[in-house]
């Protein structure tokens, strides 16, 4: 039976502590499995199932500090019981509390009878809801990496005079290795979460603009048409440079919704027989013109009378050709000319779509089609653009099975050229 311990202390930790070799066996399989584990509750998962071969261990918590160190939240708890009061998510001030020694001291805190220390601190929620699930011994071990404090983790057991210097010895055993891991996986869920937050944020943000600015666009033109009166000179100009504005607006909107739907797995093919000429080329055509007038572009043709149907997506591959005749459009030259190909192409269909312009550079193509990638040209940094669309576009055409590139010769030409196959497999 063990000799009584005190109610509470801090500990230094004890790096000499010499062990059985049993429990070096366990210790040194700890080591190996936390380095190689993939995410935070399955490194937690296997430490409280193999820890409790050497140490008295009921309940295993990890917390970490947010808020530039100033909370202290609660992220796993692993336990070999289900009532559980004391759980995931729950946070704490740090400011006030007794969790600051422990990151000023660097040393871990033993309190071996909870009961007493309740009695001592009825103030402390974290302890009454600890008592609640049967606990009676706790020791909390700073986690830190570099010397930089980054959280704690709990070992926690439902009899009285659990811990002391051999499980503090225990725990330093493999600390370090902890830590390092534990971080590691934590950051690694956070960033996750961060992008998830943010993509969900995009798709609503862009979804809530979409209507409104297409309104505008409707309205304008409505309006520059003289559907609701004539009107000319000055207000015409204005009315138009309005109504373009907002178009270019609602092609951003457009490409970042898509983006966030692909980032967010949302994007499925439904693919079907499609008269690709009428529902994809023309169609994307009728879009891109307002910008082509403006800018003067001609278009030479190299589109069929005919051509066999498609089995596609239409409204996916629409976004890829008005993708690139807009692109082609603004990367290429005022009063410039556009040609676009389509053909049958050893039972794919083959798409170009070629400009006159500055091109780009061998080196600078393989920035193409990354996404938020644009090229670093000093004639073309005038030309806005989002690095999302070529993206967006490469993902629509190996969603259909096929390929995308870019060819160029710099200060002449660009072109961009897609395959896809007339049917889809499966």
């Amino acid at each position: 039976m063990k000799n009584s311990r005190p109610t509470i202390e801090y500990v230094e930790s004890q790096a000499g502590t010499s062990f059985s070799p049993d429990e070096t066996l366990v210790l040194d399989f700890i080591n190996r499995k936390i380095a190689a584990g993939n995410s935070l509750r399955e490194i937690l998962v296997f430490l409280f199932r193999e820890i409790q071969r050497i140490l008295p261990c009921d309940r295993i918590g990890v917390s970490f500090l947010e808020e530039n160190g100033n909370r202290m939240v609660l992220y796993i708890v692993v336990a070999g019981y289900e009532n559980i009061h004391l759980g995931e998510g729950y946070s704490a001030e740090i400011e006030g509390s007794s969790l600051k020694k422990i990151f000023e001291s660097g040393s871990p805190r033993i309190i071996n009878d909870l009961d007493a220390y309740h009695a001592g601190h009825p103030e402390s929620e974290s302890t009454a809801l600890l008592l609640k699930e049967g606990i009676l011994s706790s020791m909390t071990c700073p986690l830190e990496v570099d010397k930089r404090p980054v959280g704690l983790l709990f070992f926690s057991s439902v009899k009285k005079d659990a811990y002391g210097e051999r499980e503090l010895g225990l725990h330093h055993a493999v600390s370090e290795r902890l830590s390092q891991a534990v971080e590691k996986a934590y950051r690694i869920e956070q960033l996750s979460q961060s992008i998830n937050s943010y993509m969900e944020m995009l798709g609503f943000v862009t979804h809530e603009l979409k209507s409104p600015l297409d309104s505008i666009i409707t309205m304008g033109s409505t309006l520059a048409a003289g559907y609701v009166g004539e009107i000319k000179g000055p207000q015409a100009d204005y009315v138009n440079r309005m109504v373009n504005k907002a178009r270019y607006l609602s092609d951003l909107v457009s490409q970042y919704l898509s983006l966030a739907k692909f980032e967010g797995g949302e994007v499925s093919l439904i693919s079907r027989k499609t008269d690709f000429i009428a529902e994809v080329v023309n169609e994307s055509l009728d879009i891109a013109a307002p910008l082509m007038k403006e800018k003067g572009v001609t278009l030479v043709s190299g589109v069929p009378s005919s051509f066999p149907e498609v089995e596609c997506d239409p409204n996916l591959m629409k976004i890829v050709v008005t993708n690139l005749l807009s692109n082609a459009v603004k990367y290429g030259n005022n009063d410039g000319e556009i040609k676009i190909s389509l053909k049958d192409d050893a039972g794919s269909v083959r798409m170009s779509v070629r400009n006159a312009g500055p091109g780009f550079s061998e080196e600078q193509k393989k920035k193409l089609f990354r996404k938020f990638s644009r090229l670093d040209k000093p004639e073309l940094s005038s030309r806005k653009g989002t690095g999302i669309g070529l993206y967006n576009s490469w993902r629509i055409i190996r969603l259909h099975g096929g390929k995308i590139w870019a060819e160029s010769k710099e200060g002449e030409w660009a072109e961009f050229t897609f395959t896809i196959p007339f049917a889809q497999k499966g």
